[in-house]
């Protein structure tokens, strides 16, 4: 593995765990010539293609990275590991592809998303849910916090 700091191809393993139920290998590794640390995850990789249907009615590839980075994106700055999120985002990906269906709607993505950020981390929650649902002034966010005041 390519160290992402000096680019030096061989770094050692220093700790593996399993994630996910054991579908994800988790690795720390190191860098033995600028001695940086890593994290790297090995997942199987499937084979089914599973399409999205978006609001404009097009469809897409499902593509993790880009979950992954809608999650992390809602995450920024708040108290939540990059252990967590990568868990979310492998629940998530399970649940669709478990579904059975070769299609699934941006929106069903989206709902799922929010559900697992609600349980998670409040204010994640809203930063996604503000995104997702294209809120366009405060009395939306006020709305949606009032929902989620009432929920309590």
């Amino acid at each position: 593995m390519r160290c992402p700091e000096c680019g030096a191809m061989e770094t050692r393993v220093i700790e593996t765990r399993t994630a996910d139920e054991g579908k994800v290998v988790r690795r720390r590794r190191e860098c033995p010539v600028c001695f940086a640390r890593f994290t790297t995850y090995e997942r199987v990789e499937e084979k089914r293609v599973l399409w999205v249907l978006k609001k404009d009615g097009r469809r897409e590839a499902f593509d993790r990275s880009k979950l992954l980075r809608g999650i992390s994106k809602a995450c920024e700055k708040l108290p939540v590991s990059l252990e967590q999120i990568e868990d979310i985002t492998c629940r998530i990906e399970d649940k669709l592809r478990t579904q059975g269906y070769g299609e699934v709607s941006g929106n069903d993505i989206g709902e799922l998303v929010m559900s697992e950020l609600k349980e998670l981390n409040k204010v994640a929650y809203v930063r996604f849910a503000s995104v997702y649902r294209e809120f366009t002034d405060i009395a939306s966010f006020q709305k949606e916090l009032a929902r989620l005041s009432s929920e309590r």
